[in-house]
């Protein structure tokens, strides 16, 4: 049974960690997604992301996509959570099909419902404070459900595989998360603009976001035209006998659309962004932002560093670090 007033989670888990892919190949003498692997401590990237989400809803708001390939690892990774929904996705079509793949399943059952999307390779720290400015976002996003609410993180480094988002005027300063509207995305910039961008005052897209159901699909509607009759066919056929073969079917057209570039890109006026003040934050796409995120925090990684003998071993005293102040699992066969 659902619970009213809390927002659904969506953990996204679909990718394989490609870049990572040699280290942990190395690390471990297989193939592992680098979501399922433990690299500090004694929990993966996935299931602390899991762990996070679980503390502001219940299991049974909750959602995660996997990759076909990834055959049962999921499910060994729930760690005492039961009642997740998995899905799994037939074909990888980029992050746009697998957002609105569990959107679709979540307005099946709750049309009018507020969702968070997770993606399951970051490292927060600490996580009580990051709670904490999730759950404004989710209030943000019900008290103005015409925008969605990005997470940002002030850049202390030039990093150009990050999304960068230039924020505009203040929308709400009531409480210590000022919320500010959007002027521009600027995904993947060389050099010179991620430079201009930080001077700006520009901050990093965590692609963490809260936002009403109905207005991320209408976006979806409008910005992949193509993409969501599809999705729609989908969602009238959850439930029923011919829900599996629909999916199937949907995913052999699908178009490989980017929800950064393809949707958020294209519609900042329909986002606002809170800065994570005091949050250690990092996409754990290379095995060097893992170690330097690490030495941080004063810990060592699982595996030993002399795996990665091409990575330059920075000192945690070198690192700018930003102040840390602030005010049963249902599986789905394809």
């Amino acid at each position: 049974m659902n619970t009213p007033n809390k927002p659904w989670a969506i953990v996204l888990a679909g990718g394989e960690g490609e870049r990572v892919r040699p280290l942990v190949q190395s690390w471990l003498g297989r193939h592992r997604p680098k979501q399922y692997c433990t690299f500090v401590g004694t929990r993966s990237m996935f299931q602390h992301t899991l762990h996070r989400a679980a503390k502001l809803t219940t299991p049974d708001r909750m959602v995660t996509v996997v990759a076909h390939g990834h055959g049962n690892e999921p499910w060994t990774q729930f760690d005492g959570i039961s009642g997740i929904q998995v899905l799994r996705q037939p074909l990888n079509c980029d992050t746009a099909a697998g957002i609105f793949l569990p959107l679709a399943y979540i307005r099946a059952r709750d049309p009018k419902a507020t969702v968070v999307l997770y993606p399951s390779d970051h490292f927060v720290h600490p996580e009580d404070r990051f709670l904490k400015v999730v759950q404004y976002a989710v209030k943000t996003a019900e008290q103005t459900p015409w925008r969605l609410v990005l997470l940002g993180v002030q850049p202390d480094s030039l990093e150009l595989e990050y999304g960068w988002i230039q924020p505009g005027s203040m929308l709400d300063q009531s409480s210590s998360y000022q919320v500010r509207a959007v002027r521009a995305f600027l995904e993947k910039p060389n050099v010179m603009q991620a430079s201009r961008a930080m001077a700006e005052g520009a901050v990093w897209n965590t692609l963490i976001l809260a936002a009403k159901l109905s207005k991320l699909w209408d976006l979806g509607c409008h910005c992949f035209p193509e993409m969501m009759p599809l999705f729609q066919r989908l969602s009238e056929a959850i439930g029923g006998p011919e829900e599996g073969k629909v999916l199937n079917a949907i995913y052999e057209v699908i178009p490989a659309r980017n929800f950064s570039s393809g949707l958020l890109q294209q519609v900042p006026e329909h986002v606002a962004v809170m800065q994570m003040n005091g949050i250690l934050w990092s996409d754990w796409g290379k095995p060097e932002r893992i170690v330097q995120t690490l030495q941080k925090i004063d810990k060592q990684p699982a595996f030993p560093l002399s795996l990665l003998s091409g990575l330059p071993q920075v000192h945690a005293s070198e690192l700018k670090v930003a102040p840390l102040c602030v005010a049963g699992e249902k599986k789905i066969t394809v």
